[in-house]
Formats: C-alpha cells, structure tokens, sequence
C-alpha cells in the first residue's frame, strides 16, 4: 500500500513538473513555432455590417380632424387591409357642418331661382323697350352672382362632407398594425406629436447598413462608380437577432450617394422577400456580404500583432531569426483571417502562432502547423490530468 501511494505522489510530481505551459499552452521555451509559407489562394470570406429594418411601406396613421376618439376597430399586431376602418373620431360637430352646408346649398338654390325668373323677365321687357340696358344688366349681374352662391355653397357642403368623413379613419394600404399609444376618449388631432399608429407592409423588408468612405471609394474606384459598383454587388445574406440566418438572400438596390457627416458613411438598403412575416420593422441584425479575391495571400489574424491601427508579423528568415515586419491588410476580413495587400510575398516564411512571445531577431525552431497542433493537443490533455488532482491520478492507477 504504502508503495502504491509512493508512486501516486512520484506520478502526481511528475506531472507538476511537466507542465510546460500555461492552461494547456505549448511550452515555447524549447523555441519551437509554427511557420507557414506564404502562398497564394482565392479569398472566400465574408464581411458584416449592422443592420436595421424597415418595412416596404411603414405608414403613420394620423387623424385629419380633432376630436375624442370614440372607438377602436383594431388590435396591435393584427393584420389589416386597405381600407379598413382603424377607429373614429366624435362626429357631432361635422355632422352638424354638413346639415348647415346643405342648408346653404338649398338657399343658394332658391336664390338663384329667383335671380333666373327675375333676369328672363327683364329680357322680354327689354325687348319691348319697358326697361332700358342698365336694368337689364343689372338683373344679368344678380342672376350671375347667384349662380356663383349656390357654387360656393356646394363647395363648402363637399368640404364639410369630407371633414365628416375624416372622422373615420380608415387604413391606407394592407399591413400590420404597430402599437396604439391612444385609447378609446383621448383627443387627437392632425398635429399629434405621436401618431395613432403605423400600419407596416412586411411583404418585403428593406435592410438598412452603412459602408464606410474608404470602402465607398473603393467600389466606386473598382466599378466606376457607386451605381456600378452597386449593381455588381452579390446577394447577401441577413443574421437575425437570435444569430440565425434567413432563409432567403437578399439584393442590395440602392444606396444614399451621400456621406454622413457625423459618422462617415454612406447608407445602403438591401431588400429581402418576407412572406412569412419573420422579419419584424424596427428590428436590427446583420448584412452579412461575400467577398470573393483571386490570387490573395491570406494569413491568419494570430499570426498578426495589432498596434495603432497597424499590422505586423514576424517573418522568418533563412537562418531562422525572425524579423517584425509591417504589412498591410484589406478592411474587409471575416474575423479569423486577413488578406494581406502588401508586405508580404509568396514563398517567404512567417511565424502564424505564439508571436507574442518572439523578439526581433529572435532565433527559433520551425515547425509545421500539423506539428504544431499535435503540440497543443497534448499540452490542454496534460492540462485536463493535472487539473483533476492526484485524486484522478491514484483513481487511474486504482484502475
């Protein structure tokens, strides 16, 4: 027994002392790091930008006329057609409108009556000489001006039918129905800071992401110019909040042409179909855009050291010293790797993991990235034994 516990602890020390690295990380204290010869490769890579939506049609609903709303037709969420009435607004004084307008038109029309039989009278009293040319005229001008009574007061009747009519409120196009700040006895009116509600068609959904100025100059350089560039642009693809994608591509159809002045870029919408009406207006997610290059040196970001706003690798030379050496890489990455538009060549050597631990002219020893990665494996599995203690270790020897 006793000698069994001997050789627990022996193994248990062993391990401690064999550690090497630090949380499963390859002891690069025997100088050895993977090296990659640079070659060259067609880029697939993928960029994304921040994304809000916006429906086809987002229609603010606001009432014409002021008044205490009296009822409400429609439910939040709910679907509606064009057309159909959304709520109404107390009626009673434009109702009553209407009854003085058509009391008007009817007096009008008395009057004008009256000035015909007045004027065709003075026409056969004229003809026989009892009344002279300026009674004639006369009766002429009054028959004229009541005819332009009665038309005034036909007017006035079809502009208060019509305010009678805006008290009903009635969808303007087919969509859903958003909130609905305003209950039943709250007065509204035309000028409403907030309006009743907005009625969204969602049968097709306009994305709205930005592209930075260097990236619009870009495009515009490349395609000559940004409309060109926009119609050369393929299908793109739509992450939603939950970090699903959808299921359809979308197309990117037109963009602001104009650079904001506060945040540097210019605006671009990307439609997407949405029958199933999943994507919801006033939400937010991700353009994600391919981005395709023949003949790209790409490395990855790890080989990389990152200090304002500037990129630097460690080359390895041929008597294995490295040397930090600037690149330049293109603005648009899909997160795990760059392509490098200058400051490296193919066939020369570049250190891809473990830079922070290298020093200018700092000589190592290459190995391959399968090499390399063989080293990690078995450090994170020498990692997992000492993280179980000499409890794990006396339970394997136990078995």
């Amino acid at each position: 027994m006793m000698k069994k516990l001997m050789s627990i602890a022996a193994v248990a020390a062993l391990l401690v002392s064999c550690g090497g690295g630090q949380q499963g990380k390859p002891d690069f204290s025997d100088n050895e790091y993977a090296v990659r010869t640079i070659g060259a490769s067609d880029a697939n890579l993928e960029t994304t930008y921040p994304a809000t939506f916006k429906g086809m049609q987002d229609v603010e609903i606001r009432p014409k006329v002021s008044g205490f709303i009296t009822k409400i037709f429609v439910k939040e969420g709910q679907h509606v057609s064009a057309g159909q009435v959304l709520f109404t607004v107390d009626n009673v004084t434009y109702r009553a409108a209407v009854n003085q307008a058509q009391a008007s038109v009817t007096a009008a029309q008395s009057q004008l009556n009256t000035a015909k039989l007045t004027y065709e009278n003075a026409l056969k009293l004229h003809e026989k000489n009892v009344i002279g040319d300026y009674e004639l005229q006369s009766s002429k001008n009054q028959y004229e001006s009541a005819q332009a009574a009665l038309g005034q007061a036909k007017a006035a009747l079809v502009s208060a039918r019509d305010q009678l009519g805006f008290c009903t409120v009635k969808s303007p196009t087919s969509g859903v129905v958003g909130s609905l700040p305003y209950k039943v006895g709250a007065l509204v009116s035309a000028s409403i800071q907030q309006p009743f509600t907005t009625i969204s068609n969602g049968s097709n959904v306009d994305v709205y992401f930005s592209l930075n100025e260097k990236e619009v100059m870009e495009l515009v350089r490349k395609e000559g110019s940004l409309q060109a560039a926009i119609a050369q642009m393929p299908a793109v693809k739509l992450q939603l909040a939950d970090g699903s994608i959808y299921s359809s591509n979308g197309k990117v159809i037109k963009a602001s042409g104009v650079v904001d002045a506060v945040t540097g870029s210019v605006s671009l919408i990307a439609a997407f179909p949405n029958p199933q009406k999943l994507i919801k207006s006033g939400g937010s997610g991700k353009i994600i855009m391919p981005y395709q290059q023949t003949g790209a040196i790409i490395i990855p970001q790890d080989a990389c050291v990152e200090v304002q706003d500037k990129f630097f690798v460690y080359k390895v030379g041929k008597d294995n010293k490295v040397k930090y050496s600037e690149i330049t890489v293109d603005t648009q990455n899909d997160g795990q790797n760059y392509i490098v538009t200058s400051g490296l060549a193919k066939g020369e050597r570049i250190v891809v993991y473990g830079v922070n631990m290298l020093q200018e002219g700092m000589e190592i020893k290459p190995i391959s990235e399968a090499d390399y990665a063989k080293k990690m494996k078995k450090a994170e599995e020498l990692s997992k034994v000492q993280g179980d203690g000499v409890f794990a270790v006396a339970k394997a020897l136990k078995s």
